[in-house]
C-alpha cells in the first residue's frame, strides 16, 4: 500500500513539479505530515526529491533526473485498456487515433502484460445508450470536440426544450449564443456540452450552462475570438456535473404526493422513484403505525408520473392525497377488477399476456 502511494508521489513530483504538501495530500488522499514522511522516504530510496518554499515553492525531483518507476503493473495495464469507451470515441471521431495509441502502447508492453491488457478487453465492454434506443451521434459533436480540446470559443444556435416547428413547416426557433464549451458528458446516451457564456462570469450563476448537443442546429467559431479563452483553474468537469444534475431532477418534481406504504413498499420505493424525490419522500416519514405502515409526502413531476411509478407497488402503496390521483388510482383499481373478473381467458389469450411460455418470450423479458 505505502509502496504504491510512494510511486505514484515520485510520478506526481516529476509530472507536475513545484507540488505543494497541500496538494500532494489531496491527491494522495493523505496528511501533509504524511507527505513530510514520504518525501523522507523517498530520499533514502535514492530517488532526490527536494522542497522549496516560498510563493513558487513546492516539491521538485533535481534537475535532469527522471524516475525508472514506470513499468506497469498487469493490474495497471488491465484498467489503462479499459479506459475507453468505443462508442464514444467513435462519436467524438477519435476511433482511429484511439486504436492506433492502443497498438503503440500494446507495442512498448512485455509480452506478459501484452496479455493482460489485451484479456480486459474480451471480458468487459461498456454499451453507454439505454434499452430500445437506437444511438445516433449528433453530427457537430467531432466539431464541437474540436472546441473543447483547442479551448476556441464558438457561437452555437441552439433549439430550446420543447421548441416546435414554425408556422409553416419551418425550422425551431432557434437561440445564438457565443460560449467557453468546457467539457463534453455522456448521460445514457446523450451527449451535453458544459459551457460558459462568453462575457457572463459576474452573473450569480457564473454564466454556466449546459447543452443537448443534439440541439445545436449550427456550430461556428465565434467572432473576434483568435487566442484560445482562459480556462477557469478549478473548475471540475464531474464535480460540476454531479452538481448540476441533482439541481436539475429537484426542478421537475413540481407536484407532491401523500401516500402510506407498508414496509414492503418502502423498501421497494427507491426502485421505482428517483433517487432525490425518495431523500426528500424519507426525511417526511412517520412513525409506523401499528400494521407497520409509513405515511410521507412524496415530490413527482406531475399526477401522471405519480400514477405510473406508484402503480408498479401494487397494494403496497395507497395514495392519501391528492384527492385527484386517489381517484384515478380507484378507476384503475375498478376496470383491473372488472377485467379479472368472471371467466378465465382464453388458452391464446394467456400466452399472449404472459410471454413466458415460449423461448422468445422468456428471451425478451430477460434482456429487460
Amino acid at each position: 500500500m505505502r509502496a504504491a502511494r510512494l510511486i505514484r508521489m515520485a510520478l506526481l513530483i516529476q509530472s507536475r513539479p513545484g507540488l505543494t504538501a497541500a496538494v500532494l495530500a489531496r491527491e494522495l488522499e493523505i496528511s501533509e505530515r504524511t507527505v513530510i514522511r514520504d518525501a523522507q522516504a523517498l530520499q533514502e530510496a535514492g530517488i532526490p526529491v527536494r522542497s522549496e518554499r516560498g510563493r513558487s515553492g513546492g516539491y521538485f525531483l533535481a534537475p535532469g533526473y527522471r524516475t525508472r518507476l514506470t513499468t506497469l503493473h498487469p493490474s495497471e495495464a488491465e484498467t489503462l485498456f479499459l479506459s475507453g469507451l468505443p462508442s464514444a470515441l467513435r462519436d467524438l471521431g477519435l476511433s482511429d487515433a484511439a486504436g492506433t495509441a492502443r497498438l503503440k502502447l500494446t507495442a512498448t508492453l512485455l509480452p506478459s502484460l501484452r496479455e493482460a491488457a489485451e484479456s480486459s478487453v474480451r471480458r468487459f465492454h461498456l454499451d453507454a445508450p439505454a434499452w430500445f434506443r437506437e444511438p445516433a451521434a449528433p453530427e457537430l459533436l467531432p466539431e464541437l470536440a474540436r472546441a473543447v480540446w483547442a479551448d476556441r470559443a464558438v457561437e452555437l444556435a441552439y433549439a430550446r426544450p420543447g421548441q416546435g416547428p414554425e408556422p409553416g413547416g419551418a425550422a425551431p426557433a432557434t437561440v445564438s449564443r457565443v460560449v467557453e464549451p468546457y467539457g463534453l458528458v455522456l448521460k445514457a446516451g446523450t451527449w451535453y456540452v458544459v459551457a460558459r457564456i462568453r462575457g457572463a462570469r459576474e452573473e450569480r450563476d457564473g454564466g454556466w450552462r449546459t447543452y443537448r448537443v443534439d440541439r445545436i442546429t449550427a456550430l461556428a467559431p465565434a467572432p473576434g475570438a483568435q487566442e484560445p479563452f482562459v480556462r477557469q483553474a478549478s473548475f471540475d468537469l464531474a464535480a460540476h456535473w454531479e452538481a448540476r444534475s441533482a439541481a436539475f431532477a429537484r426542478t421537475l418534481l413540481r407536484t407532491t404526493v401523500t401516500v402510506r406504504l407498508t414496509a414492503g413498499g418502502l423498501r421497494r420505493l427507491p426502485a421505482v422513484v428517483d433517487g432525490a424525490a425518495v431523500e426528500d419522500a424519507l426525511a417526511s416519514a412517520t412513525v409506523p403505525d401499528a400494521a407497520g405502515r409509513v405515511t410521507l409526502d412524496l415530490p413527482t413531476e406531475s399526477e401522471d408520473v405519480a400514477l405510473d411509478q406508484l402503480a408498479r407497488l401494487g397494494a403496497d402503496a395507497e395514495v392519501l392525497a391528492p384527492a385527484s390521483l386517489r381517484t384515478r388510482f380507484r378507476e384503475r383499481a375498478a376496470a383491473l377488477a372488472a377485467l379479472y373478473t368472471g371467466a378465465e381467458g382464453t388458452e391464446g389469450g394467456a400466452g399472449t399476456g404472459g410471454g413466458a411460455g415460449t423461448e422468445g418470450g422468456a428471451g425478451t423479458g430477460g434482456q429487460r
